[in-house]
């Protein structure tokens, strides 16, 4: 799905703001049919959850309702007109005045829908915007509900960060010719010094396509014509790790001789291959520093916000991070963008996280219940499984910054059932996508001996806290359990291993002069210690800690305010291990 931008025949007007707002007991059974009977406003974009001074909107399960007022620019009038969500977490449909024009479930990826016939050009009209919060076992993330003894509902889940919902990201009216571009796809490669730029571009009914590509200082440096093609730039410059150039492609459709409709996307020339354990990006082995992250802050939840969007990758180049993973679901599109133009390197990751039975809020449990079994786990969460991964590679495919498809995080890849499930997915993200690796990231119990599914991909993740959750405080016995797995590893399956996932919970300030767990201390040892190891390995490409910042889950005796893994606390202050983090990877990045 394209992402709505101006053009020469394309408006865009954002629907951001303060937006009138309640929650499903406290209106109507029908409240899209007239004005929202409420007081309350909620600021779109942003998680509801913290907003406001109420448990019970907090805590809420089930249906919100969002409502505003959207005039049409006149000048609209021989347009087509779309209303688009970047994302309703998790479940979203779409009212225009009282006529429902799309429904939605996934709660990380965009949905539109066209609404010429339904407004005017210089009119107004009501538009109301419902979002589920609830997870079932056939949800993408998975979860439970549960009826409490007083009647209420309860929502369980086995992710460790909090259920934020809500419309966490923007909100668009935007105009499109009824002629127009649909859909492109581009795939980039090397022939010596020459770039080769793949497209592949749908219309809706256009006579003939015209391409044409230029640099940075808009110069065009190659033109095509046609649906499909390639386009040649010799001496291409390349997009580069920390060094990213970009050039830009346009696509004219045209009718007759006439264009109806042009758009512009943003291309990066790069390759990507594995090779043996190597990962190689333009031919050169590419080791990932950086972190597993989340999109979380106080009060806004999972809410977009570009001001944490800038400072936030500033303290990535501060540390001499080169890469993140968006665990565990696809982050709002501008993040991607900005990895783009600032050469971060990206693990994108579907939202599959929680699809394992023996884990509890990130604490190694019992388990009741096989994980995958008509009861749980079962064809239709697959189905909801692969439409999310679809709709991923639909949206991030031209991101050079996106160099793996990591298709589930933690699953129970050690029981029966798990091949039958994973095995299809992997066969649709390549089918979808030939040209990037697949991964994903390996939960600690399920180790080399008992997984049953590595073998299916390219690149193998690994999660692993010996040292905090195995061995607690015991970093001598926790680095020789480590090393002697990931030597299992290396020799078993050959390939590409990057540690996604180590760290130890912090609490900033408290100190000690021993190695005492949630010391400040404490965490700058955990981490030299796995890097010892990682430096030991020669198969380990790669190592992103949990986690960049504090984040917030869900209530429990496991958490205090949250998972204090973060080498940065939730409102970015550093702890000790940031700086230590910073000389071993500006090292690294310096070597380079």
């Amino acid at each position: 799905m394209l992402k709505p931008r101006t053009s020469p025949t394309r408006e865009l007007v954002s629907l951001d703001g303060l937006w009138k707002f309640a929650i499903d007991t406290a209106v109507s059974d029908s409240p899209w049919s007239g004005p929202l009977s409420t007081s309350l406003e909620a600021a779109v974009p942003a998680s509801y959850n913290d907003l406001f001074a109420d448990a019970a909107i907090r805590d809420h399960v089930g249906w919100v309702w969002y409502q505003r007022t959207v005039r049409v620019p006149r000048g609209w009038a021989s347009e087509r007109v779309f209303i688009r969500l970047d994302a309703a977490t998790h479940e979203g449909v779409v009212y225009v005045d009282g006529t429902k024009v799309v429904e939605h479930v996934g709660g990380y990826t965009p949905f539109e829908a066209d609404i010429t016939d339904a407004v005017t050009a210089g009119g107004e009209f009501r538009l109301t915007v419902g979002v589920n919060n609830e997870l079932t076992n056939v949800t993408i993330p998975p979860g439970q509900i549960t009826v409490t003894d007083d009647g209420g509902r309860k929502q369980d889940y086995l992710h460790d960060f909090f259920n934020y919902a809500g419309l966490a990201r923007s909100v668009w009216l935007y105009s499109a010719p009824a002629v127009r571009v649909s859909d492109v796809t581009v795939t980039t490669d090397l022939d010596g010094s020459t770039g080769l730029v793949g497209y592949d571009v749908e219309t809706t009914g256009a006579d003939s396509v015209r391409v044409s590509l230029q640099d940075a200082d808009g110069e065009i440096v190659a033109t095509s014509t046609g649906v499909a093609g390639v386009l040649r730039v010799d001496d291409v410059r390349l997009w580069q790790p920390g060094a990213a150039y970009l050039y830009s492609l346009t696509v004219q459709a045209l009718t007759g001789d006439e264009i109806v409709d042009e758009y512009s996307i943003p291309v990066g020339v790069r390759t990507i291959e594995v090779r043996g354990t190597e990962f190689l990006i333009n031919g050169a082995p590419f080791y990932f520093t950086g972190f597993g992250r989340h999109e979380d802050s106080a009060i806004r939840g999972k809410g977009h916000d570009n001001a944490y969007l800038v400072h936030d990758f500033q303290l990535m180049d501060w540390i001499g991070a080169n890469s993140f993973r968006t665990s565990h679901y696809p982050y709002a599109e501008e993040v991607m963008e900005f990895a783009d133009r600032h050469g971060i390197v990206v693990i994108d990751e579907v939202g599959a996280v929680g699809l394992n039975l023996a884990m509890g809020g990130g604490i190694f449990g019992g388990q009741a219940l096989p994980t995958f079994s008509p009861e749980t786990i079962n064809d239709r969460t697959r189905e909801t499984h692969a439409q999310a991964i679809r709709e991923l590679v639909a949206r991030d495919k031209n991101h050079p910054s996106v160099v793996l498809w990591s298709i589930t995080n933690e699953p129970a890849s050690n029981e029966e059932g798990a091949r039958e499930y994973f095995e299809p997915l992997v066969n649709l993200t390549r089918e979808l996508d030939p040209t990037r690796p697949v991964t994903f990231v390996n939960v600690m119990f399920s180790n080399h001996e008992h997984d049953r599914i590595a073998d299916l991909f390219d690149v193998i993740c690994l999660n692993r806290y010996y040292g905090w959750y195995v061995d607690s405080g015991d970093l001598k016995s926790a680095e020789r359990k480590l090393e002697a797995e990931l030597l299992g590893w290396q020799e078993k399956f050959a390939r590409p291993l990057i540690m996604t996932e180590y760290g130890a919970d912090t609490v900033a300030g408290y100190h000690s002069i021993y190695d005492v767990p949630f010391t400040e201390e404490y965490q700058t040892s955990f981490l030299d210690m796995y890097h010892r190891v990682h430096d030991r390995i020669p198969a380990i490409v790669g190592e992103q800690v949990w986690n960049f910042a504090d984040f917030q889950t869900k209530n429990g005796f496991a958490r205090v305010d949250g998972n204090k893994k973060g080498v940065f606390t939730r409102d970015r202050k550093p702890k000790a291990a940031a700086h230590a983090l910073r000389t071993r990877w500006t090292t690294l990045r310096d070597a380079d």
